[in-house]
Parts: C-alpha cells; sequence; structure tokens
C-alpha cells in the first residue's frame, strides 16, 4: 500500500510521550498519521480535513475529548467517522458515557499497543474495507487475511495460526527488522509468559514450511537484531 493510498489517522492526545508512541506504532502498520494536543486545534483539522479513523484522549486542553466526540457526530461530514476514545476512567458509568456520545470503541489507559493496533485495524476494516488490503503480497507469496490462506509460487504453504500471525507481521513492512521482544509483543501479545527463544522456534518452523528444496528463504535474520522479510525478495 502506498503511502497516498494509506489510511489517515489523527492521534489527539495530550501526552506527548504517548502521542509520539501511537504516532510511532501507526506509522510501522502502513498509516498515514497527523497528531494534535489539543482537542480544539483537532476540531479544525477534521473540519478541514476528515481522516479514516480519530484516536481521542478523554480528557484535552481546548475542548474535551468527549465533547469532541458528540460534536463530531452531530456534524454529517463526521458522523460516521470511526472514533477510539482513550481514557485513563475505567468505570462502567464513564464507558457508557463515552459510547453514548458516539465513540465506537473505548480503550483504558494502561493499554496493550497490539491490542489497540488490531482494534484500530478492525474498526478501519468494518467502516472502510477498501482501505484495508485483504491480500499481501510480496514476491512470489501471498497471504490472504480473509480465508487464513498461504501461497508460494501457486502452491499452498500450511501454516499453524501462530506462524501466520508471524508472517503476516513480517510481510506487512518487508526490510523492517523486529527484534524477539517486538515479535513477542505483536504476535503473542504482552502478556505472554514465554520465553524470547520461542519466537526463534516459531520462526524457524515459518521457514520450514515456506522453503522447499533450493528456494530462497525470504525471513532475514539480523545478528544482534532480530527478523525481517527481506524487501528484496521476489
Amino acid at each position: 500500500m502506498s503511502i497516498a493510498n494509506a489510511p489517515r489517522v489523527l492521534v489527539v492526545e495530550d501526552e506527548e510521550s504517548l502521542s509520539v508512541l501511537l504516532e510511532y506504532n501507526l506509522k510501522s502498520e502502513g498509516y498515514s498519521v497527523e497528531r494534535t494536543a489539543r482537542g480544539d486545534e483537532a476540531e479544525i483539522l477534521l473540519a478541514e480535513n476528515p481522516p479514516d479513523l480519530v484516536i481521542l484522549d478523554w480528557m484535552l486542553p481546548g475542548v474535551a475529548g468527549v465533547e469532541l466526540c458528540r460534536r463530531l457526530r452531530a456534524r454529517e461530514a463526521t458522523r460516521t467517522l470511526p472514533v477510539i476514545m482513550l481514557t485513563a476512567r475505567g468505570e462502567e458509568s464513564e464507558r457508557v458515557r463515552g459510547l453514548s456520545v458516539g465513540a465506537d470503541d473505548y480503550v483504558v489507559k494502561p493499554f496493550s499497543v497490539p491490542e489497540l493496533m488490531a482494534r484500530v485495524r478492525a474498526l478501519l476494516r468494518r467502516a472502510k474495507p477498501e482501505r484495508i488490503a485483504s491480500k499481501l503480497t510480496q514476491g512470489e507469496i501471498e497471504l490472504d487475511r480473509e480465508t487464513r490462506r498461504v501461497r508460494r509460487a501457486g502452491r499452498d504453504v500450511h501454516l499453524g495460526p501462530t506462524e501466520f500471525r508471524l508472517l503476516e507481521h513480517l510481510i506487512e513492512r518487508p526490510g523492517r527488522v523486529f527484534s524477539r521482544a517486538q515479535l513477542l509483543d505483536a504476535v503473542w501479545g504482552q502478556s505472554a509468559e514465554i520465553d524470547e527463544r520461542t519466537v526463534d522456534v516459531h520462526v524457524g518452523r515459518l521457514r520450514k514450511a515456506l522453503s522447499r528444496g533450493n528456494e530462497p528463504d525470504p525471513i532475514r535474520t539480523v545478528r544482534g537484531s532480530g527478523y525481517s522479510f527481506d524487501e528484496t525478495f521476489r
């Protein structure tokens, strides 16, 4: 997916470190990202050029996130705009309030970044299915998210669920090197209590399934760093 066609996400968060973290992870997923720390500035940006999705903090200077969400739902141009609300408030009454003003999803801080990225993908898939590719292709390898099938040069590649998620994460960002810790978070989740060497085992299984005979290995090992899907693989 080219940057020009990438889904656009507006992050409205006044905690700088969290805002930067979200921008980094969203860009790693292939999204185009714009950030602002104020609700009133976000309102102007949304009026000028609505994005494909908004990640909106509850408490903001200028205009509170919950009020901004209510205003978005009152306008025709942004009535169906997907909104994920971030908040430190975990009480049921506050969640109900956030959803009642029109938020599509509600995430309580602190949260798992991979889980938030999954919620972003799910919301965009529902709201703008044409913006999220169901098939990822790199060279002669094709991964189909809908059918959960992988093919290489026309033959079926049989993968377990973990190897499928691992390949999906790597092939989405060819050339980018992921550490074992990053792959654990993305594929297994932050709550998984497993050793980083588990990643090596599953990468080995993935390689064995993908490559037969003299076929080149598309998974690159970067000593001391981790793994990547070879961006030169054809």
